[in-house]
């Protein structure tokens, strides 16, 4: 609802109307103002661009993106010299599976039904280009296991690709594990880190990766920034060319107010992160507790621990998802399952055994910084409301 109001003579519509209860945090997050703080000059009075080094401005660009590769590289317990900025995670996979596929140029590639689209594509495109690729499959808890990834290596395996924490059921893999078999057949690993880094301690080298996939929005970051870290050894084919920058690997301008804020944000995470987590996971915990005593019949996707502190994936069974979501939208943030699906079922959750059916009727319900336990309760209410008046 909009209520006009007058403003320095001029008409002004105020929108009167409440705010759904944000429960998509896994989508994105907003920007901490920190991180607004630390971008603002880099808009302005420092525009100049870091590839330009021949004059103040473009010094002065240049010295902020060192300072943050180095904070970033901190962060993540690395070098600096491993980390490649991309657009977001989505580039960062493509450079990881398309790159390292290329620079090979035959071979065989293991990854998991339930990964992210900026996977599964990639791997799709393999396919068409002759690759084999090999997708285990997740069991009901959406875990896969070291013995089903010892057997699908064989000796003509380029790559394995896991995802560290599922975008949609908030699951986490057991990479330490995986990565054992694959440093003992002398594979390289990737992992889709957007949905881990920052919210769970996370860092490439103690879970023996060789290449990691970042995202800044994920973490109270600017969208349109991320990151590859890539272990030294690790041979990949660009997916661009045309200036050299970021270790000839990808080339462009970068954006140095972007890549100021991913490093301002994951040094923001660090230092919440455990409280965080403790926090969230107790509202997390009290809304599935308060659902499930309401409604008996929903069921918990994916294994409750180990998982994503602030994720919660419901499924009710036998309602229909559509009318479901369209009742909620007005006043409930939340979706079906990732943000990049365009509306479609969950892959995922067909992946660890739901029909079309109950994937439609699913719903994922992430918690961020602000979220309070009056958020919970409103939203134990409201689905609670919801989901009786649509199947009574």
């Amino acid at each position: 609802m909009q209520k006009p109001s007058h403003h320095g003579g001029k008409n002004v519509l105020i929108d009167l109307t409440p705010q759904p209860l944000a429960f998509d945090h896994q989508a994105t997050t907003p920007c901490a103002e920190e991180v607004i703080e630390a971008m603002a000059p880099y808009w302005s009075d420092h525009w100049g661009n870091p590839s330009s080094r021949q004059h103040r401005l473009g010094l002065k660009a240049s010295a902020a993106v060192s300072l943050a590769r180095n904070q970033l590289a901190a962060c993540l317990a690395i070098t600096p010299e491993q980390i490649v900025f991309t657009s977001g995670a989505t580039e960062a996979n493509n450079l990881a599976l398309l790159g390292r596929a290329r620079a090979c140029g035959h071979g065989h590639l293991i990854s998991v039904a339930s990964e992210h689209r900026a996977v599964l594509d990639p791997l799709r495109q393999l396919e068409r280009e002759g690759f084999s690729v090999t997708l285990l499959k997740p069991g009901r808890d959406g875990l896969i296991t070291a013995k089903q990834l010892e057997e699908a290596v064989t000796s003509n395996t380029i790559l394995v690709s896991v995802m560290a924490a599922n975008n949609e059921i908030g699951v986490l893999q057991p990479l330490n594990a995986l990565a054992a078999i694959c440093q003992a057949n002398s594979i390289p690993f990737h992992c889709d880190a957007a949905q881990a880094f920052g919210h769970i301690p996370f860092q490439p080298d103690a879970l023996g990766l060789d290449l990691v996939s970042l995202s800044a929005h994920k973490l109270y970051g600017p969208k349109g920034i991320g990151a590859l870290v890539i272990k030294n050894e690790i041979a990949l084919t660009p997916l661009q060319w045309g200036g050299g920058q970021e270790h000839e690997l990808r080339a462009g301008t970068l954006p140095t107010p972007l890549v100021v804020g991913f490093a301002a944000a994951a040094r923001l995470a660090l230092v919440d992160l455990e409280s965080r987590a403790v926090r969230l996971r107790s509202l997390r915990d009290q809304l599935w507790a308060g659902l499930k005593q309401n409604l008996p019949q929903i069921q918990l996707n994916g294994s409750l621990e180990p998982r994503l502190p602030h994720n919660l994936n419901i499924t009710v069974p036998g309602i229909n998802g559509s009318r479901l979501h369209r009742a909620l939208r007005p006043h409930l943030a939340c979706s079906s399952g990732s943000a990049c699906s365009r509306g479609e079922p969950s892959h995922v959750l067909q992946a660890i055994g739901h029909s079309l059916r109950d994937a439609e009727a699913s719903l994922r319900l992430s918690l961020g910084r602000t979220t309070s336990e009056r958020d919970i309760d409103a939203a134990i209410q409201l689905i609670t409301s919801t989901i009786h008046a649509l199947n009574p």
